[in-house]
């Protein structure tokens, strides 16, 4: 899938854009979404200072999620919550961005498989899984 600018979405570098704050940001648009996160890297030169190396990237996620559980183990307000898991969204798309993937094709892709799935009650819960017996 591409935008206007020919740039395949979630490659690496996002269609430019002025500075946020200077122009109407489409807030459901992932395309806005990723040109934002594009700007934050940029404004950072994540990509010149290993902010866009993946080993990195997936450090920084795995300690968000961390954040993310103890939200909710500690009973912590949704406001909170919320943004801890702004924080690992933000993270997912610098990570679409730095390994040039097209997050929103992967996306969809996936919802797809996982439509097609069978659920199974595994320990009083349900998962949608790929199960292999």
């Amino acid at each position: 899938m591409t935008i206007s600018s020919g740039t395949k979405l979630g490659a690496r570098r996002a269609p430019a854009r002025r500075a946020p704050g200077k122009e109407r940001v489409n807030q459901d648009s992932y395309q806005d979404m990723l040109a934002t996160v594009q700007a934050f890297h940029d404004k950072h030169r994540f990509r010149e200072t290993g902010g866009e190396e993946l080993a990195y990237r997936v450090a920084l996620m795995t300690e968000e999620l961390g954040e993310i559980s103890a939200c909710v183990t500690k009973g912590k307000n949704k406001e909170q919550l919320a943004e801890e898991c702004a924080d690992l969204f933000i993270l997912i798309l610098g990570t679409a961005i730095a390994a040039d993937l097209d997050l929103r094709q992967a996306f969809w892709d996936k919802m797809k498989k996982v439509q097609g799935r069978e659920s199974r009650m595994i320990n009083g819960r349900i998962r949608v899984s790929e199960f292999k017996d």
